[in-house]
């Protein structure tokens, strides 16, 4: 909603309201202290405790920094090289409790960027308490959108004329021949292709390649009662939304169909049925040499750079327990399981208590068999219903849409949020879900299930962002554990026999199936497999909320470690995450590399150093 700029009465007022006074001046005066290069008196009007989240514009990074200390220091490393100018309001400021919130765009010397401010009177000044600066579009590399779409049919009379069609066929041939990728994406998930659509708007060279035989493949083959827990409005894909019948929770073969017809409908160069097997960087060539398999055929590519689109989760965790080899029933892991069709009647063990073993739970027990989980540490639930209207409710929903929310407004309301205090913001909305549903959460316990709210009661979303794990949107299965329907067990594995998982404790569970859903190792495990263990490390620790290093892991809640930004390794990125993160953060990524395709300087700021990693 913006703020009326009408006296009580409806007659026009003599100018801008009290909030875009006050961010109209605090702009102004921003914006000449940066002119003047005096980053002491810029940093000045920070709070004493303060956040500046920048997307790329002013640090080729994604990088939190706090306080008028880490604010001068960014300050001074990137001031001059990005020339910030033209800050200007993009609508009417608001004022609430205290604090003025400011829509604003601004330019640099080589793009064009959005923002939201948030001032508070600190010592008798406005001050800034966050500050958001996103990058939106390079000067001279905009996407061909709006006014500077491409005519497409080319009118008039040509006997040289290429179709589309025709282009676009030589494109596939020529790629991996004669036209090398300036990017390889490896994973053509959500993420991937999101990434892809981005690098294709803007004109970089790039392949996505997948090792399923069609885009979508990846939702298609997962367990048949898979499904979207995170609503529409926050699922939508770059460019193309959902359109407006499309279901609040889409099912998994949908989700697989819509990705399929989006890959070709956004032209983004997509090999199927194609492995990547071993990947080094030469060092000279400032590039990658990539050995991959299409159709069992073997090929070598060499990008500049190579971007890891594998999902926020890496390799499969399977633990080894001692019987695996003498069990005489199924066993596998949940990335692999199949469905439940086969299990009617059967005693079926699930390992694990998060995501995964609740929906495979559900769905064995709609089949007939004799479900238990075996809880091995505590979880958090929300129910679904909750979760919608209490936590995304204001950005992501129908409502918000019709009060002038768009999904792309809601991703920087959302950006905007510093990690390090986004806990704060996410306390209430909880702490409401547990009021209203008490009475599950009663009987939850009761049952024996142990629940928790996160390490500070802040729920889902701290929890996903900080290990990825240790939750579950309820959409039903859960409701079977608190009335006794799944059975539940508690402990560590201990072994297995013929036809028993056995715990620690001494507990026997009669199996016929045993499911480990035992989560994911860290994404940089796919970068050990593919280029070496050496890189891997190099890298360190993908996802979580950290230190981009394995030297200094530390409790600070800056950013997500090694996502959608430089690595220690040049020229190796990583992508993922649900479908929000995928399409908003496949801009920044996208611009980057756009950047350095362009032969853009692009000196990365990091905390304290400046690193040149093109």
């Amino acid at each position: 909603m913006t703020q009326t700029l009408e006296h009580p009465t409806g007659t026009p007022g003599p100018g801008p309201a009290p909030a875009d006074r006050r961010a109209r001046a605090w702009f102004a005066a921003f914006e000449d202290a940066l002119t003047q290069r005096d980053t002491h008196r810029a940093a000045g009007m920070f709070a004493a405790t303060s956040f500046w989240r920048d997307l790329v514009a002013f640090t080729w990074n994604i990088t939190t920094v706090e306080d008028p200390a880490g604010v001068e220091d960014l300050l001074e490393s990137t001031v001059a090289g990005v020339d910030p100018s033209r800050f200007e309001l993009a609508e009417p400021a608001e004022e609430a409790d205290g604090v003025v919130t400011a829509w604003f765009t601004f330019e640099t010397a080589v793009g064009r960027g959005r923002g939201l401010a948030r001032l508070r009177e600190e010592d008798g000044q406005d001050r800034a308490w966050t500050f958001l600066t996103a990058l939106h579009e390079l000067k001279g590399h905009e996407e061909p959108r709006g006014t500077r779409r491409a005519m497409g049919a080319e009118h008039g009379a040509d006997p040289d004329r290429t179709t589309w069609l025709e282009a676009r066929r030589a494109e596939d041939e020529a790629m991996g021949t004669t036209l090398q990728p300036y990017v390889l994406v490896v994973g053509g998930g959500q993420g991937g292709i999101a990434l892809g659509a981005r690098l294709r708007q803007l004109g970089v060279p790039a392949l996505v390649i997948d090792k399923h035989e069609r885009p979508g493949d990846q939702w298609r083959h997962r367990y048949k009662s898979l499904c979207l827990h995170d609503p529409v409005w926050y699922d939508h894909l770059p460019y193309l939304k959902f359109p407006d019948n499309w279901p609040v929770f889409a099912p998994k073969d949908k989700i697989g169909d819509w990705l399929e017809m989006y890959t070709r409908v956004m032209e983004v160069p997509y090999w199927s049925s194609t492995t990547a097997t071993s990947a080094s960087y030469d060092e000279q060539a400032g590039g990658w040499r990539v050995e991959i398999e299409r159709d069992g055929s073997p090929v070598t590519l060499r990008p500049t750079h190579l971007v890891m689109a594998t999902g926020m989760s890496g390799k499969p965790n399977v633990p080894v327990v001692p019987g695996q080899d003498v069990f005489r029933g199924e066993q596998h892991h949940s990335s692999a399981h199949p469905g439940p069709d086969a299990y009617a009647g059967k005693r079926c063990v699930v390992i694990g208590s998060n995501n995964s073993a609740f929906d495979i739970c559900g769905a064995l027990w709609e089949h007939g068999a004799d479900v238990t989980m075996v809880q091995r540490s505590s979880t958090h639930i929300v129910k679904s219903a909750s979760l919608m209207e209490h936590g995304l409710g204001d950005l992501y929903s129908e409502r918000a849409l019709e009060a002038g929310m768009t999904t792309e407004k809601a991703d920087l309301v959302f950006a905007s949020l510093p990690y390090r205090i986004m806990h704060e913001f996410q306390i209430p909305a909880y702490e409401k879900m547990a009021e209203v549903d008490a009475d599950f959460y009663e009987r939850l316990e009761k049952a024996g299930f142990r629940h928790d709210w996160g390490d500070d009661g802040s729920g889902l979303f701290m929890k996903y962002l900080r290990r990825g794990s240790g939750y579950y949107i309820d959409v039903g299965s859960a409701e079977l554990v608190a009335d006794g329907e799944v059975k539940l067990a508690h402990g560590q594995v201990d072994h297995l026999t013929e036809d028993t998982v056995v715990l620690e404790d001494g507990t026997e569970l009669p199996a016929d199936l045993v499911v480990y859903a035992t989560g994911y190792g860290s994404m940089n495990g796919w970068a050990a497999d593919l280029i070496s263990q050496e890189v891997a490390d190099r890298v360190g620790k993908v996802w979580g909320l950290g230190s981009d290093t394995t030297k200094d892991p530390g409790p600070w809640e800056g950013e997500q470690r090694n996502m959608w930004k430089p690595t220690q390794q040049p020229h190796l990125w990583f992508h993922g995450g649900n479908l929000h993160q995928s399409r908003h953060y496949s801009l920044y990524l996208a611009l980057q590399l756009k950047a350095r395709h362009a032969g853009l300087d692009t000196p990365t700021y990091h905390l304290q150093e400046v690193h040149h990693l093109c």
